[in-house]
């Protein structure tokens, strides 16, 4: 392979690179006009790209588009470095208030005594009240799977013990040996 060949692919390669932010700034921006407003919000009104260059390399910062498809595009005087680090505090303060819901299985059998039904009943208002899904699910051994009715009985009980809570997401449906549903918590 000649170098010049391999010098050609190693370009091509890097310009390929999908980088996650698009945000054109300084030299990389290829609009011959741009709308310029300055650090403390101040239109500056509408230049060539060499002079709004030229004023934000005076002040010492950057030259940001911040609204590409505006015509003219719309750039921003500021200092990218602060700018981006304060992007990623709002996301990382954006991702620890975002709630994540859970599915918690509770699993019965058709058998299952009184006092174990409502040990699993308080497990799952738990669930609901924290906020979370929970998933009931009768387990079927045997013989046992030529009566489902018994199964679809117990959760119909479990729904109707539940309804202050929550509210049936998946009605009962069979899969195999297990019959399952899903309720989820009441929006407030």
């Amino acid at each position: 392979m000649s170098v010049s060949f391999r010098k050609n692919a190693d370009s091509i390669i890097r310009r390929c690179v999908i980088s996650k932010d698009t945000t054109n700034i300084n030299e990389s921006i290829r609009a011959s006009e741009v709308r310029v407003i300055d650090d403390e919000g101040a239109q500056l009104g509408v230049m060539d790209l060499k002079s709004a260059l030229q004023a934000a390399e005076a002040q010492g910062l950057d030259l940001v588009e911040v609204s590409p498809t505006a015509k003219p595009p719309v750039c921003r005087i500021m200092d990218f470095g602060k700018y981006k680090y304060q992007q990623s505090k709002r996301a990382a303060e954006a991702k620890k208030k975002q709630v994540r819901v859970e599915i918690k299985e509770v699993k019965l059998r058709p058998k299952t005594d009184e006092h174990d039904y409502q040990f699993k009943v308080k497990n799952a208002k738990r669930f609901l009240g924290e906020g979370n899904k929970v998933k009931v699910t009768i387990m079927f051994r045997g013989r046992e799977v030529t009566h489902p009715e018994f199964g679809r009985k117990i959760l119909q009980r479990v729904a109707t013990d539940l309804i202050e809570l929550g509210q049936i997401e998946s009605h009962p449906n069979m899969s195999g040996r297990f019959m399952s549903m899903v309720i989820g918590p009441l929006k407030k």
